[in-house]
């Protein structure tokens, strides 16, 4: 199956409980439009009070017994929804994996450079992943590379925290430090 362009791509919509004949149940709780409880009613008679005040019986809760019924305008109610959900989605904090490549031979200078960017990461509440690449000799002094990741967490301890410590996967280095 191919991947389809962005161009026939439709938002999801958000998924809409039933409404009016839809509702399955012969008996319904029923909530009216001012938030007073009607009680049990038979699902006709709870539609006829809904068509009288030009509104729909929307289903709010279908799990309980009997499903939960509110007389409110569907139009109302979908545009409620789309405001919750583009407010819960305005709240939510993503947070993005920043990498920072190292070698064991990395000059002071360079090494400054990448932890006052690491720093600057981390304030902004990234996570920074620091890989230390060994090249062919190098493997024998791995050590060295323990030595730089050891630096790195004691330079960046004030601003964040080891989350995955050093380890070696194939010829690298890895350590994720997130922020405090």
């Amino acid at each position: 199956m191919q991947k389809k362009s962005n161009y026939f791509y439709r938002k999801p919509k958000i998924s809409l409980p039933r409404t009016n004949h839809r509702i399955k149940s012969l008996d319904v709780q029923v909530i009216d439009s001012n938030g007073e409880n009607l009680g049990v009613l038979p699902i006709k008679k709870a539609i006829d009070i809904a068509k009288q005040d030009n509104l729909d019986l929307i289903e709010i809760s279908p799990n309980a017994n009997p499903p939960v019924c509110k007389i409110m305008d569907m139009g109302k109610y979908k545009y409620d929804m789309q405001k919750k959900a583009s407010k819960a989605k305005k709240n939510q904090k993503t947070v993005s994996l920043k990498e920072l490549k190292l070698r064991p031979v990395t000059e002071i200078h360079d090494y400054n450079f990448k932890i006052k960017n690491a720093k600057k990461f981390l304030t902004k509440g990234d996570k920074v992943k620091f890989t230390v690449k060994f090249k062919g000799r190098e493997m024998q002094f791995t050590d060295q590379g323990k030595n730089l990741m050891d630096r790195i967490i004691e330079d960046t301890k004030e601003l964040g925290k080891v989350e995955v410590s050093p380890k070696f996967e194939g010829k690298q280095m890895i350590m994720i430090i997130q922020p405090n």
